[in-house]
């Protein structure tokens, strides 16, 4: 059977891993070899704001002791990602510029919402129970070094996903300076931590009951290891629970170190991650807590067998991401039957036009969160309501989309009502994007918008297609439309200066 060579490399916070796969010609996988080196790179980002040169010579040498293993294993490809240690770090180009001379290793950085998204990824593809624990509302909780994400879901979709700033590294390091003065330390953790808990459990749970708790992170196998003579698997009650972190309370970090084998940077890092998944259990009223064996380069297994579609997890991914901006939309209170037409109309333009102007599977995605968040920005002013919505886009993380791509769904919004001027003249506010996928695309959202100018879907369906250079619109409707053709034709002129086709709309009669 052939296969294929594939490693995953992990630069987080506190470990450097990597992990190698054999994938088949059957779209499956295998790990054949792993090995992690623990360095707390997040200690250098979270209190000095920079990596030091003694760090990132470590980075190095760990990598390049990898890179014996891709020799041994004849290693084709590999994906390497460093995350929030590198990503937070004022020096963080100047890192990746010395792995890539000193190893010949491309590691990419990720935003925080597509770490979590390939975390997620990795449950999706490599946790059997996913679905099943899914189906009811089930917090998924990822505690990293810098921060914790949580994502609650519900019949299988994802209903919200918000981060929080109270990493372990974080947090251990912010309170043992307190905790080495006065008062014990996990009394301490605990009310640092419980504050953004509380007011997360206040703005999106509400009178949600969560079923379950999933956790992931860098220590939930540590985690697993205490405790040994209760042999705990996958799924811990809370009686369990109680024990594992009343042990973990009791000891030092030295102490856990020594009894079960835990690295020490490991273990000092067991009492943060306990404590916030305590606090999520008492405010959750969660039963039971799991604790799957997948870890983040299973993540980044998952995302690259994904891609060239090598495999078929069974989950719509992009509906994760469309669910997070819905759950934007229901927070400013947008009008959602019109946002929701505005995106059907504007996917329609969107395939008609996708193939010979060279857009694809990702645009298309931007087009649609663009079309339902257009109008966000109304709830905190509808004067100047683009501009408003262009701030949150661009300050709201969406899960699984990059800085990028969400800079570049801000200005589509934003130009969907101003004048576009020439990338000259905005280079320094697009940051990167690509001005002309945000041309092409508000484009479009111009004319989607304006089918549904009076907000009550006076239009019920539109049929498009391209013909003498024009493309075609033909909306079906029973009613008056006077104000939104009156208005078409202003919205065309951009469109076809941006395509060199013009829009043209044409009315037939419901049957």
């Amino acid at each position: 059977m052939a296969y294929k060579m594939f490693a995953a490399i992990y630069v987080g916070s506190s470990e450097i891993s990597m992990k190698i796969y054999q994938i088949s010609s059957r779209k499956t996988s295998k790990q054949v070899d792993g090995v992690s080196k623990i360095i707390e790179l997040g200690k250098d980002t979270y209190s000095k704001g920079f990596l030091t040169t003694e760090s990132i010579n470590q980075v190095c040498d760990i990598l390049n002791g990898f890179k014996k293993k891709l020799k041994e294993y004849q290693v084709t490809d590999y994906r390497a990602y460093a995350t929030s240690a590198v990503r937070e770090a004022e020096n963080s180009l100047i890192v990746l510029d010395a792995i890539k001379r000193a190893t010949n290793i491309d590691v990419r950085i990720l935003g925080n919402s597509e770490q979590r998204y390939m975390n997620f990824k990795g449950l999706v593809a490599f946790y059997e129970d996913f679905h099943n624990v899914a189906s009811k509302n089930t917090a998924f909780i990822d505690v990293g070094a810098g921060s914790v994400q949580v994502s609650l879901f519900d019949k299988n979709n994802m209903i919200v996903t918000e981060n929080m700033p109270i990493g372990a590294i974080r947090v251990r390091d912010y309170v043992s300076i307190m905790g080495s003065k006065s008062g014990r330390l996990d009394k301490i953790i605990n009310d640092y931590v419980d504050n953004d808990i509380v007011t997360f459990r206040n703005i999106y749970l509400n009178d949600k009951e969560i079923k379950n708790i999933v956790a992931v992170g860098e220590v939930v196998g540590a985690i697993k290891k205490i405790v040994p003579e209760l042999n705990i698997g996958d799924r811990i009650d809370r009686q369990l629970f109680d024990a594992i972190y009343n042990r973990i309370v009791s000891m030092t970090p030295l102490e856990l170190s020594e009894t079960y084998g835990i690295p020490f940077e490991r273990a000092t890092l067991m009492l943060p991650n306990i404590i916030i998944y305590q606090c999520f259990l008492n405010h959750c009223k969660a039963e039971e807590i799991y604790v799957p064996k997948v870890d983040f380069t299973d993540g980044i297994l998952a995302s690259y067998m994904e891609e060239g579609s090598r495999t078929v997890f069974g989950h719509n991914f992009d509906e994760d991401i469309i669910a997070s901006a819905n759950n934007i939309n229901k927070k400013y209170k947008t009008n959602r039957k019109h946002t929701e037409r505005t995106a059907e109309f504007a996917l329609k333009i969107f395939d008609c036009v996708k193939k010979e102007y060279g857009m694809g599977k990702q645009e298309r995605l931007q087009m649609h969160i663009a079309a339902l968040l257009h109008e966000c920005g109304n709830f905190i002013n509808m004067h100047n309501g683009a501009i408003h919505s262009y701030y949150i886009v661009a300050n709201t993380e969406i899960i699984g989309l990059s800085h990028k791509e969400r800079m570049e769904i801000a200005n589509i919004i934003k130009y969907n009502v101003m004048y576009l001027p020439s990338k000259e003249q905005i280079s320094a506010e697009l940051s990167g994007c690509d001005y002309v996928l945000i041309a092409k695309l508000a484009a479009i959202l111009r004319i989607a918008n304006i089918l549904d100018k009076s907000h009550t879907q006076k239009i019920e369906d539109i049929t498009v297609s391209i013909k003498d250079d024009q493309l075609l619109i033909s909306a079906k409707t029973y009613e008056d439309i006077s104000l939104e053709a009156g208005l078409f034709e202003s919205r065309a002129d951009f469109f076809e200066k941006v395509y060199g086709i013009r829009p043209v709309l044409r009315l037939r009669r419901g049957v």
